[in-house]
């Protein structure tokens, strides 16, 4: 069964957050927060006994590959599908984004 929120628990709410919402966000916030809390009181609600505790969900294996040197492309191939390439330059020409 979700958390009933009113109206005043999610001003309250996003007032300690510094944020203002329209009347539906307010709504549309206040059926979502309790939607959360009633999943969370389900995940609560879960028999944990016998289940030893994780310290962190990563494992202590290095899974990453091997960092081995390859070759890679040559400067005219890796610019040769550019839209404007300056392949004398070796360069990706681009629009200018600061003005």
């Amino acid at each position: 069964m979700p958390v009933q929120f009113t109206a005043a628990d999610v001003h309250a709410i996003a007032a300690l957050a510094q944020l203002e919402l329209a009347p539906d966000e307010v709504e549309m916030f206040a059926k979502q927060l309790g939607e959360f809390l009633g999943y969370a009181a389900e995940v609560q609600a879960c028999e944990t006994a016998g289940v030893a505790p994780t310290a962190h969900v990563v494992s202590d294996a290095n899974t990453d590959r091997a960092d081995e040197p390859i070759p890679s492309l040559e400067r005219r191939d890796a610019i040769a599908n550019a839209p404007d390439p300056a392949v004398d330059a070796g360069l990706f020409r681009v629009p200018r984004v600061i003005e």
